[in-house]
């Protein structure tokens, strides 16, 4: 026999998957972004505001992973 709390269990497994797998996705990411940052900003220092931004723009895949936990979560 199945316990009842199993539905809310892979609930929080669904959750929680949404957010570490965007994490790790956005951390692959941002190493090669990085690394592009560091050395164009050591050739010509006038390359590090568009590295910062560069390397910021895949930390919104996290906060849409942030997103669909909550809407998970929530139903």
């Amino acid at each position: 026999m199945v316990a009842p709390d199993v539905g809310q269990g892979l609930i929080a497994i669904g959750a929680g998957l949404a957010i570490g797998l965007t994490g790790l996705g956005t951390g692959i990411a941002e190493k090669s972004i990085g690394a592009a940052a560091v050395g164009a900003t050591a050739e010509n220092p006038s390359f590090f505001s568009r590295g910062l931004i560069m390397t910021v723009i895949p930390e919104t895949i996290v906060i849409f992973g942030i997103a669909i936990a909550f809407l998970i979560l929530g139903s």
